[in-house]
């Protein structure tokens, strides 16, 4: 059987939501706005596959660079280095 590697393997249980969270989002969450050098959660929506971090980045704080289209730019220290995540207002949360 052929080894598969697609961008949401692993992740039964990394994106599982509680049963009483699941459904459509709030529109306030889509719509959400953020400021440069603000601090923000990744947590990724799994009813939204657009705009969604990698999988490494689940769970992880960031700094908010700036906007690119709808997506945030985000800065994220990944063990020694410095990383620019592109994402989504639905995968955010403000700290």
């Amino acid at each position: 059987m052929a080894h598969h590697n697609g961008p949401r393997k692993k992740t039964r249980y990394k994106f599982k939501k509680d049963l009483r969270k699941r459904g459509i989002i709030p529109v306030t969450r889509i719509i959400q706005q953020f400021e440069e050098g603000q601090k923000v959660h990744i947590i990724c929506e799994p009813a939204f596959q657009k705009g969604m971090p990698h999988r490494r980045f689940h769970g992880k704080t960031g700094t908010i660079l700036g906007k690119r289209g709808r997506a945030w730019l985000l800065s994220i220290k990944d063990g020694n280095s410095e990383k620019m995540v592109i994402s989504r207002p639905q995968h955010l949360r403000a700290q």
